[in-house]
């Protein structure tokens, strides 16, 4: 049976629109862009057992039984790569609205118009796309092969425009490695929890706002920059708002119930992957993000617990399906085809409260109801002050999995604060 107590498939009209923020706390986080605010004001801490959780949904099996089956056969195919795009340019609007089977899916969205079918991003180098995509036994459209180098500098390019005769030579020799023409990509987090709690119309606002204050008397090259930088992000707004309507979703508002966030939330990522083929692409720390909004619907009776769940299973399903077209030697390098999906969870408040809630089991709970998988990378932010629940929690699933991630959160939490995330495996960074 269904465990869902609202219909998530059709977006909440405009004129049914509850008030978005109802029963959360007030603070600065109103008025401007200011996520931890938010969250210390709005968190409920939990300090009990994870008796509570419940089991996936008869829907979520389903759909992960598919999702499997098509695993299957990416494991089969040439270089473990199902499909790709040879004609396409990734962008957050490239492709139409892709599922893997409507009927059984809550949250939605795919890189591409098909499950596990790899989009080509040439703006890093168009000679490791074409190399990527012959490595697996795809050819590049020749319209696409004959015009993009001929019109696009890439960064690639830009990167051996640079090199001294000497860097060459140690590239080529082996002596260094890792250099940015390979490895250029870099390890990005964003604050992918914005578009839920504000809704797109607010960020482009707010953006509008810091153009405007770069208008000085004198402007020098990082002025500049800045302001070309800010215009981008407002395109890719637009852009995040075009892509969203084509599933069905109006995000230009604020998530008015835990559904909405977690949908939302998936689609600021989303729109992150199909655009950036980052060298790690994390998460950053959405769970006890998203428990507020689950709790608040729970006491309002628009979720059940065995609900709440299949929301945060269905959101991991798809983070397990991001894939990126990759050299072989890249693979050779970092085997298993990893993105570096990283979520960190729990940890403590600068207050001295615990940040684990009911959303942090919730969200480990996924390597038992789906089984345990490298992505997301589930990453715990450990502390001896974490309740002891929730201590025992992480290592009954870490012996039944072998799937957890643990960092020291009382050695970082002083320099980074109570709001960072771990971009890849270990760099830390204030999200």
């Amino acid at each position: 049976m269904d465990s869902l107590m609202f219909e998530p498939k059709i977006p909440v009209a405009e004129a049914e629109t509850p008030n978005p923020w109802r029963g959360f706390a007030p603070g600065s986080w109103r008025t401007t862009v200011d996520l931890r605010d938010f969250i210390v004001k709005n968190v409920r801490p939990y300090g009990g057992d994870g008796s509570f959780l419940s089991p996936a949904s008869d829907r979520t099996l389903s759909l992960w039984n598919k999702v499997r089956d098509l695993l299957k056969e990416e494991r089969a195919a040439k270089g473990g790569v199902l499909d790709a795009d040879t004609e396409l340019v990734s962008s957050i609007v490239s492709h139409a609205p892709g599922y893997i089977d409507r009927e059984l899916e809550v949250i939605v969205g795919l890189q591409t118009d098909k499950p596990l079918k790899r989009s080509i991003m040439p703006f890093g180098g168009w000679r490791m796309v074409k190399t990527g995509l012959e490595a697996y036994g795809f050819k590049p459209s020749p319209k696409l092969d004959d015009v993009f180098p001929a019109l696009r500098k890439t960064h690639n390019d830009g990167v051996f425009d640079v090199y001294t005769d000497e860097m060459l030579r140690c590239r080529k020799s082996g002596v260094i490695t890792g250099l940015p023409d390979a490895y250029g990509r870099g390890r990005i987090i964003g604050d992918y929890r914005r578009l839920a709690l504000y809704g797109a119309d607010f960020l482009i606002a707010d953006k509008k706002a810091q153009y405007k204050s770069l208008e000085v008397d004198r402007i020098d090259e990082n002025t500049l920059r800045l302001r070309e930088e800010i215009t981008e992000q407002i395109r890719a707004l637009r852009d995040l708002v075009t892509m969203a309507a084509s599933y069905g979703f109006d995000v230009t508002r604020p998530a008015v119930n835990a559904f909405e966030a977690v949908q939302w939330t998936y689609l600021a990522y989303l729109a992150a992957v199909k655009e950036a083929n980052g060298a790690a692409m994390s998460l950053g720390r959405v769970s006890s993000f998203l428990d507020v909004y689950i709790e608040r619907d729970l006491r309002e009776g628009r979720l059940d617990e065995a609900g709440a769940q299949e929301l945060i299973d269905q959101f991991v399903i798809k983070l397990r399906m991001v894939r990126f077209l990759r050299t072989p030697e890249y693979d050779q390098l970092f085997s298993g085809d990893p993105t570096w999906v990283t979520e960190c969870i729990g940890g403590m408040a600068l207050d001295g409260r615990t940040l684990v809630t009911k959303g942090s089991f919730r969200m480990l709970h996924t390597l038992q109801n789906l089984g345990p998988a490298p992505e997301p990378n589930l990453t715990v932010l450990w502390s001896e002050s974490l309740p002891e629940g929730f201590k025992k929690f992480c290592a009954e699933t870490s012996i039944k999995t072998c799937s957890v991630q643990y960092e020291n959160d009382d050695l970082m939490r002083p320099y980074w604060g109570d709001d960072y995330g771990i971009a890849c495996c270990v760099s830390a960074m204030r999200i």
